[in-house]
């Protein structure tokens, strides 16, 4: 169980900080990235398999997934913040 969390977690900050540079002028720091990762993984998995676009498991997909997914929260949270 702990190892899997922290798994969550770095996949979290890496999707988060990755999707912070993607989308400009939104960062929120370390934990803010985390969260935003985490929530754009679960975006990315509900959404993306429902678009037919399914890649492979691992680190790397799932990275994949959760920028994604935090790209497109972080725009949705742009268009709400205007």
């Amino acid at each position: 169980m702990g190892l899997s969390l922290l798994v969550w977690l770095i996949v979290g900050a890496l999707a988060g900080w990755l999707a912070g540079k993607l989308v400009h002028g939104v960062g929120f720091g370390l934990v803010g990235n985390i969260a935003v990762g985490i929530v754009g993984a679960a975006i990315a998995g509900w959404l993306l398999p429902r678009l037919g676009i399914v890649w492979g498991g691992g680190f790397l997909s799932a990275v994949f997934h959760a920028v994604i997914g935090a790209v497109i929260l972080l725009v949705l949270v742009g268009l709400i913040r205007r």
